[in-house]
């Protein structure tokens, strides 16, 4: 099989004057992903892409996440590995900079597939990974947003799905969640199904969006169960399409399919995505 990634940004009302640094993030997190792939395993490529958006203010998840109600941080993540359908998952931490990395290291180090707050946070310790203070992944802008109120119709989450040369499919999910959320409210992104799943028998999929809809559908179970007929452009969107007549909810998906077709389609007004296929990169903050 070809190696390919596709990776997204978060699907919502993307400011104009955030527009290109949504694009310029996506285009770079897909490239780095893509480099995994020429030696390493789908699971290495949808990290690396991850990690580099949860470095990157522009998204939300990491450093430069929404902050809830009282100010702070609070992080899930999710890793999903289509060949043995296991997956790794952290939810509300607040002093882990790659919640990724952790959520792989559930998945591959431990029993269980799911750690939240301060047991995922001792479990990091455990694994030697640097705790930092919640204070460390506030970004100006956030906490000006904060003060201002917040703004309760955003909602983001950053993602990446991936097909290695040997047909393996991974996916994976980081979000600070939606802006003033209560405390300990945890929405699809370290669910899994809901916010991402891969079967390397069907395909891959990545979800972004309301996530009290996308919890309601499974969104991204749907979309690759969608895919055992149908390729996964008409996967994804048919999917979107479901949540959204059954629910009102709008978010946007990136998947590949079983025989390496990338599909993505999104409800919002925008969605920032890339991909990296066949030597072809393309980046954008909409599908039209």
């Amino acid at each position: 099989m070809r190696p390919a990634i596709i990776v997204h940004g978060g699907a919502w009302s993307i400011p104009d004057d955030a527009v290109e640094d949504h694009i310029k993030g996506c285009r770079e997190a897909a490239i780095r992903g893509y480099e995994c792939l020429k030696s390493g395993s789908a699971i290495d490529a949808v990290e690396e892409a991850v990690k580099y958006m949860e470095d990157d203010p522009t998204f939300d998840a990491g450093y430069g996440s929404f902050l809830n109600s009282e100010g702070e941080v609070e992080l899930d993540a999710l890793i999903v590995d289509g060949r043995s359908l296991r997956f790794g998952a952290v939810a509300g931490v607040k002093r882990i900079r790659n919640p990724i990395l952790l959520a792989r290291a559930v998945m591959e180090r431990t029993e269980h597939q799911m750690f939240i707050g301060e047991g995922a946070e001792k479990l990091a310790v455990r694994f030697g990974m640097n705790l930092c203070d919640n204070s460390e992944l506030v970004h100006p802008r956030e906490l000006e947003r904060w003060r201002k109120g917040g703004n309760k119709d955003i909602f983001s989450t950053v993602g990446a799905v991936a097909m290695d040369s040997d047909g393996n499919l991974a996916a994976a999910v980081s979000t600070g969640g939606t802006p003033m959320k209560l405390p300990g409210r945890v929405g699809d992104t370290p669910l899994i199904g809901c916010g991402a799943y891969a079967d390397n028998s069907l395909g891959a999929a990545a979800s972004t969006g309301y996530g009290e809809a996308i919890m309601r559908v499974i969104l991204a179970k749907k979309a690759v169960d969608l895919m055992e007929n149908k390729p996964s452009p008409l996967a994804v969107k048919e999917a979107l399409l479901i949540m959204k007549e059954r629910t009102g909810g709008l978010g946007g998906l990136i998947a590949i399919d079983s025989r390496g077709e990338i599909g993505f389609y999104h409800t919002t007004s925008r969605m920032a995505f890339a991909y990296v296929k066949d030597g072809e990169i393309r980046a954008a903050a909409s599908i039209i």
